[in-house]
Formats: C-alpha cells, structure tokens, sequence
C-alpha cells in the first residue's frame, strides 16, 4: 500500500512540476523580450518626417496637433513609422511620413512609400467589377460557374454577389499558415485549387462569413468577363484612369519602387517587445483578394473617386455599398466590398463606407469613405501590431475614420492609444477630434508631380470623413482610356 501511495505521489509530481514551469517560462521569455527591446523612437520629439508641400496657413493648426499624436503614438507603441493623407473635396490637401520605412539603413517614411494593403485590396476590386456591370459584361446574380465554369458546382446554387457580399460560405484562408502564401500563381484561376474541391461550410444567404478565397474567385470573374488578365483589367480601367500610379500588384520576385520593409513584432504581436523582418510572402495567388500594394495617396484618390462618380455611376457605386441581407433578413454590415458602419462626426451620426485590410491574420489597412461629406482620410503605420494599434485609430477615426497600415505587417493601423490622445487633446469625441486635424481648406497636393524617386515608409491611405460643410462637385464621367484593352462584348 505504501509502495503503491509513493508512486502516485511520485507520478503526480512529474506531471505537476511540468505544468508549473510552463507558466514560469512563460513569464521568463515576457521578460527577456521586456528587457532587450530597443525602443525605436525614445523621444517622440525626434521621430522624423516627410512632407511633399506645406500645408496652408488655415492647416496649420490642426497638422501641428495631428503631427504631435502620430509622433507620441510612434513612441509609446514602438512602431518604426507611419504615413497620413488626407482628402477633402476631391482634392488630396495633407500627406506627410513619420519614422523609418527602413530600420536598418534608416529610410525615413515619405508621402509615396508603398504597403501592401491585405484585403483592402477587395474594394478595388469591387471597382472593377462596377465597370464590368456598366459595360453589361457581368451579372450579380448569375451562377460563378457562368463565368468560371472550372470551379466546381455545389449542393446549392452559388452567384457572384454571394460571393462578393461574404454569404457564400467559401471557407477562408488559414491566416498566416494559409497554404497559398507559400505559393506563385502565374494566373488568377491557379489560386482557385486551394479551395474548390472544398464544400461550402453552409447555404448560401444563410451566414456571413469573410472569405479571401471567394475573392480570388471574384478575380476570377473579373478576368473571364472582361477577356484580359486580371492585372491588366485593374490597371487599364482603375488605376490608369484615376491617376494611381503608386498601386500596382505586389512582387516576390522582383524589387518595387519605393516599397516599405515589413516587420512583424517578435512576440505577443506587439512591437513594444521588439521587431524582426517579416518573413517573405508572396501574394499573387490572392489577386484581388490581397495582391496589391498601395500609398495612403493612392487611396484617398481612390476613396474620392468612387464618392465623386469619377469611375462609376452613382447607381453603380449606391449598389456596391449598399448592405447585404441574410435570408432571415439581418443585415450583414457589408456590401459587395465595402465595410459598412456608422461613425459619430461633429455630434452626428454619418455612414461610413470602406474597407479594413488584413494580412497574415493582423490588421494592416483600412480605408473609409463618408458619402456625401467631401472628406478622405488615410493612415498606415509600420509594426504589425494591427489588433492593439487599431483601437487607437478606430477612435482616431472618430475624428475623422483615417485608414491605416501597420508597418510590421505593411499596414497597420495605430488606433488604441491615438484615440485616447485625442480625447485628450479636449476634442469632442476623437472623430470630431481628428476632423477638426483634417477638414480644413488646404493646398492641392496633387498639383505635385511624381518623380518617382524611392521613397520608404508606413503611410495612411484613405478615409473619407464627414465634412458638415462640404461642398459637391459635379460628377463627371470617368476619361477614356488611351491605349487601354477593349473590354470584351
């Protein structure tokens, strides 16, 4: 019996003291990683920026204001940069880089630093897909097999603004393990055989599941209808036509101009324990799921464009961004692309349209759009540290909804402590707050030429921002295309 209790005991005590050390070690490594982080900005006053043209006299205030919050956000979240622009009444009126696009040589972050922007890239997307229902060459509710007949057929019927809308039930990647980073697709339909085979995980119309993967199928799509590749279809009839000469797909076998070096925090995705590169990823099987890299800019160029009806019909656009509903009736909070929200500007409530990025399972972009109010804001931060950052943004977007980029994972978002900031800062709510930095009269900085030069850094995107005061612009029709594909008819 004594023999028998002794090696209970003895058992017992070879399963427990594991256990206990697991916590041990735990609280070890948290505190080796405390002690050899090397803050990357100890003195906020020293974070340096980049700007392209001065902002006018009626700026200064609030971009004094705004500079002093994204240089104590650098500093207390670690994040080695990050870049803001800001569009009001169709005009581009604020762009500025802080902090290093480049630890190791010291690359400071500029206006035209480029990042990728994870599944923002689906709101360009759904761009394209705006001109094809213009030209009569896609149809919502027609079956994907119509215009990809290699995907296979499932139990219940699958259309294209299922898809498109996040109610399909295509099943998403697996996030940074996701098989398809570790592959290259030499065609937008390679990227469907990570999926296809695969059952729907419900009815179609019965949930709302975020899917990348039924976004390669809208690319798909795209390129069956049109009779070009997919890449050629997003340059020739979005990017070209807007002028977006900094948003182009993102390579992992050749160099791009003026593109940031991502970093990833190096444990508890938070940078204040440090940061080390990003491993390489290689995104060309995502297509307009994720493929594309972008400046902050380009897509408060692009959040105008598609408010003002430069590239699209206004019913074009109504239809995109209009809410999906489940076959229960609940709305989804998302249309065909496009996040959907409801933000208070200035003590009122506004409807906010856009997209938030993601890669590699963080937070990484997100760009916003507030219909009818003439305001574009946008904000990306090197640091990869997207969950923590962005509640600092999203509340820093109360001010004025900026989208953003986390520069560890190419675009991040640095929201949590932003936001307190401005609160602080004795704005009424953080989006009064942030509006008040951005919706001022201010120079065109588009009457600035891109030379082009190599420029690295974490950069804001675009948010459009409520603007009480905004004016409307007459819509104009989007410019021919010179030289550009015919689409198909």
């Amino acid at each position: 019996m004594s023999k028998s209790w002794n090696r209970t005991e003895t058992w017992l005590a070879l399963v427990v003291v594991p256990l206990g050390l697991i916590p041990a070690v735990i609280l070890g490594l948290w505190g080796y990683m405390r002690a050899t982080a090397t803050p990357i900005h100890p003195d906020p006053q020293d974070v340096p920026s980049v700007t392209h043209a001065t902002p006018l006299p009626d700026w200064a205030g609030a971009v004094a204001q705004g500079r002093q919050i994204v240089r104590a956000g650098l500093s207390a979240q670690n994040l080695p940069g990050l870049s803001v622009a800001v569009g009001v009444d169709g005009r581009l009126v604020w762009a500025e880089g802080f902090g290093w696009a480049d630890l190791d040589n010291r690359v400071p972050v500029g206006p035209d630093t480029r990042f990728r922007i994870g599944t923002a890239s689906t709101s360009l997307t759904s761009a394209a897909v705006g001109v094809l229902l213009e030209q009569g060459l896609l149809r919502l509710d027609e079956e994907v097999q119509t215009y990809v007949p290699g995907f296979p057929r499932k139990p219940w019927p699958l259309t294209l603004r299922q898809v498109m809308g996040h109610v399909a039930g295509v099943r998403n990647d697996g996030g940074d393990e996701g098989p398809l980073l570790s592959a290259h697709c030499e065609q937008t339909t390679d990227g469907l055989e990570a999926f296809a085979e695969y059952p729907l995980l419900f009815e179609p119309g019965t949930r709302f599941h975020p899917s990348s993967y039924g976004w390669i199928l809208v690319s798909a799509a795209v390129e069956a209808a049109a009779g070009a590749p997919f890449l050629r279809v997003m340059r020739a009839h979005v990017f070209e036509p807007l002028g977006l000469h900094d948003t182009e797909a993102d390579s992992a076998t050749e160099p791009l101009r003026s593109r940031a070096t991502p970093y990833f925090p190096r444990f508890a995705a938070d940078p204040r324990y440090g940061l080390h590169l990003m491993r390489p990823i290689d995104s060309s099987c995502y297509a307009g799921a994720g493929v594309f890299v972008s400046t902050p800019s380009d897509l408060v160029r692009f959040g105008m464009a598609i408010d003002r009806g430069t590239l699209l019909q206004p019913a074009t656009v109504a239809l995109l961004q209009a809410p999906q509903r489940l076959a229960s009736g609940q709305a989804t909070g998302y249309g065909l692309g496009w996040d959907l929200d409801t933000v208070t500007l200035s003590g009122a409530a506004a409807r906010g349209v856009g997209h938030h990025g993601t890669s590699l399972g963080g937070r990484v972009a997100t760009l916003m759009t507030f219909p009818g109010h003439g305001l574009t804001v946008g904000e990306h931060d090197l640091g990869h540290q997207f969950r923590r950052v962005r509640g600092d943004v999203d509340r820093a977007a109360a001010a004025g909804h900026a989208q953003h980029a986390d520069l560890v994972s190419e675009f991040a978002t640095p929201r949590h402590d932003l936001g307190d900031d401005l609160a602080a800062s004795g704005a009424r709510s953080p989006r009064t707050a942030l509006l008040a930095c951005v919706a001022a009269p201010g120079r065109d900085l588009d009457d600035r030429r891109h030379d082009h030069q190599p420029q690295y850094a974490g950069c804001a995107d675009n948010e459009k921002m409520a603007f009480e005061h905004a004016t409307q612009s007459p819509r104009q029709q989007a410019p021919p295309l010179n030289g550009s594909p015919p689409l198909r008819k």
